[in-house]
């Protein structure tokens, strides 16, 4: 409670004194009864009940987020051409009064909720994009009474520039600037240079009208039922085509995998073929240089012995014709060229 309220209180009691006093007064003039104590006090009762009522009248008291301009029958242009500030301030009583302004942010809503926008009911903006479809755009626009120009918004507006100012300005703009854009555009990568020039427009008309915006919401962009049916049926078939994409790729991974796998096992086939082929060709080798050193020990006396070893290991006598030195021919250890 600030003090001017006190007063004002005050001075309604002191009015109530005075009548109560006065209705007494009558009373017992009407009975025959003494009232003459009683007139002192209904004067006392009448001039305190005037000073409250005049310095009342006369204090005004502005909360830290209001300023006031004093509407004056003595100013030339009927106000006091500068706004007063927060705190308490002295006016004529009863000749001047004061018009408050809030200069705290405010929030302008405009909502298809009906419970979410300042006006009751579908309050979004319906707007057409530059190749004619037609979007609906829920926004708020946080602004404030700039306190320097508060008597050139007063004369102007007066406390019709949210009605006359905010709403119009802030719908004009966005239906300008969703022209400039196709809806293809607003739905992939255009939304945050779609918000920049609204939010640039409407700042700079609110301050043509001394309003200072501080920030623009763009809420929520829906399109038309026509629009967003075809929108899903397009999300459709490019799922389905990137299902069919990612089904291909499969196919064709399976396909590499067994390609590499085929590759594999026939570059091992083909590493055992030489693994066999170098290790005959070893062994090959080794037989033929066996054989070359088996050939180069043969002499005819160790054919000889050895062919007499395999002939009996029990013979101990051997009868052999006259002028035969052998029974069975030896072997022929002369070698063909």
């Amino acid at each position: 409670m600030n003090i001017s309220t006190l007063l004002q209180g005050l001075a309604s009691f002191a009015w109530i004194g005075f009548i109560g006093v006065l209705v007494t007064i009558f009373l017992r003039v009407s009975r025959n009864q003494p009232a003459k104590g009683l007139t002192s006090l209904v004067i006392v009762f009448l001039v305190l009940a005037l000073l409250l009522t005049s310095v009342g009248a006369g204090l005004v008291f502005l909360q830290a987020n209001e300023y006031g301009v004093v509407i004056s029958a003595f100013a030339p242009k009927g106000y006091r051409e500068t706004a007063l500030t927060p705190g308490l301030h002295w006016i004529i009583p009863f000749i001047e009064s004061v018009q408050k302004y809030s200069v705290a942010r405010q929030t302008y809503t405009m909502s298809s909720t009906s419970s979410e926008g300042t006006v009751q009911g579908d309050d979004s903006i319906q707007a057409r994009t530059k190749d004619g479809q037609q979007i609906f755009i829920d926004a708020s626009v946080i602004y404030a009474v700039d306190p320097t120009q508060l008597i050139q918004l007063h004369t102007v507006w007066q406390n019709r520039y949210e009605e006359n100012v905010v709403r119009p300005v802030s719908r004009a703009a966005i239906r300008n600037a969703v022209s400039q854009f196709g809806v293809e555009e607003l739905v992939s990568t255009k939304r945050g240079e779609l918000e920049t020039a609204i939010r640039d427009e409407i700042q700079l008309k609110l301050q043509d009208n001394n309003i200072i915006m501080s920030d623009f919401l763009l809420r929520n962009i829906r399109f038309s039922d026509e629009y967003a049916a075809a929108v899903e049926q397009k999300q459709v078939a490019e799922q389905q085509a990137q299902q069919a994409k990612f089904v291909v790729e499969s196919k064709k991974q399976e396909a590499e995998q067994a390609r590499q796998t085929a590759q594999g096992q026939a570059d091992a086939a083909v590493i055992a073929s030489k693994g066999a082929a170098e290790a005959r060709l070893i062994q090959a080798q080794a037989e033929a240089k066996a054989n070359q050193l088996l050939a180069e020990s043969l002499s005819p006396t160790l054919l000889q012995y050895q062919y007499i070893l395999k002939l009996a290991p029990g013979v101990q006598t051997i009868f052999i014709p006259s002028g035969n030195q052998f029974i069975l021919p030896l072997p022929n250890t002369t070698t063909t060229p």
